[in-house]
This record gives structure tokens, sequence and C-alpha cells, in this order.
């Protein structure tokens, strides 16, 4: 039989749907080195003098997300026009830590494979700046052909190169691409563990 979902926390009738694991890895300064797999190509969003980004690729990075996290929980499909109020609205994102990957397609043209979406959060207390990635992103044709993993040396080397100390992301833990056991295996470790509750109301009633 399947096992019977945790009670409520507060009796109220809610339902357990997810928890998400907050990961954080070391990064070293050596790892500045670490560069993308053979057939991966890795680049960061390229963006205007005034350093905005180009339009084509910030719609690159949504159709990334939209098409790549469609199987996922809770998936809800956000126009470009909402895609872009909710980043102009976030005060954390940097376009500097942006990034696109491609990979060669069976006729030998470059086709858009996954992104990573991060920003850089300096620490409290005087410590060394860190790099949570937000999303990363790989559709569902290129998915076993190393794109996640160099999206995230990309990212790790970045973090490196800035002199930033740690790498952070939060995944969920029953993610139908088994996210989480990529990161483990990248060195990421469960810093803690939140969890996701629902109930139904009835607005009529």
């Amino acid at each position: 039989p399947a096992p019977r979902p945790p009670p409520s926390p507060r009796g109220l009738g809610e339902v357990h749907q997810r928890q998400w694991l907050h990961m954080t890895r070391p990064v070293v300064p050596d790892e500045a080195a670490l560069a993308p797999r053979a057939g991966v190509t890795v680049r960061p969003v390229e963006r205007h003098e005034n350093g905005m980004p180009v339009a084509a690729d910030l719609q690159v990075v949504h159709q990334m997300l939209e098409t790549s996290f469609q199987d996922h929980f809770n998936s809800y499909r956000e126009s470009f026009s909402e895609f872009v109020q909710r980043l102009r609205e976030d005060p954390g994102h940097s376009w500097d830590h942006w990034w696109l990957a491609y990979v060669d397609s069976d006729d030998g043209h470059r086709v858009p494979a996954g992104t990573v979406v991060c920003s850089s959060i300096a620490a409290g207390g005087g410590g060394a700046p860190r790099t949570p990635a937000a999303s990363t992103a790989v559709t569902r044709a290129a998915r076993g052909r190393g794109v996640a993993k160099s999206l995230l040396a990309t990212v790790i080397a970045d973090a490196a190169r800035d002199g930033r100390d740690r790498v952070a992301l939060e995944v969920d833990a029953d993610s139908p691409t088994k996210a989480d056991q990529l990161y483990r295996s990248l060195g990421w470790e469960t810093d803690y563990v939140t969890e996701s509750w629902f109930k139904d109301l009835d607005l009529d009633g």
C-alpha cells in the first residue's frame, strides 16, 4: 500500500504535497578551470552596453524554463510578459549570472538545450558572497547529454573566479528528473528541508 501522508501540522485539513531540499556546495579556487562537457557550449546571456539583456536571449531563457518544467510539480505556464515583470520585481536577480547551453543537432546546427539563472548575494558578517542558483533547466530532448552538469560546472567556475565560497540551490525532493541525485553527485549537500502543504477552500460556501 502507498504510504500515508503525514498528518497536518495544524490539524486544519492541509495535505502534504512536497519537500524542498535547500542544498549548498563549497567552491574552491582551483575550480575556476571547470569547463562544459564536450559537445555542450555554454555562454552568458548577451547584454547591451547599458547592462540590460538582449531580448532574443531573454526569450530563449524563458522558452527553456517553460519547456523544461512542464512535467514538474505545480508547473505554471508563464507568459513572456509575466516572466519579464517578475524579474523586474525581483531585487536579487543579476543578468551577469545567467547562462544558456547549446548542443549540436543531428543536422549539425547548434540548438538551445538549457539555461541556468543565478544571482550573487553578499554573506553576512563579512564572509565571502555566495551564488544562489534559482533555476537549472534542460529541455527533454537534451537530457542525458551532460547539459545540466555543464551548466553547473560553469556556475561553479564563475563563482570560483569571483571569490565566492559556495553555490546554493533549492530542489524538489521528488523531482521527476531526480535532480537532487545529480546535485549530490556533484558535491551538494542538504542544509535544511522545507515543506509545502495545501488545502482546498470552498469560496462559495
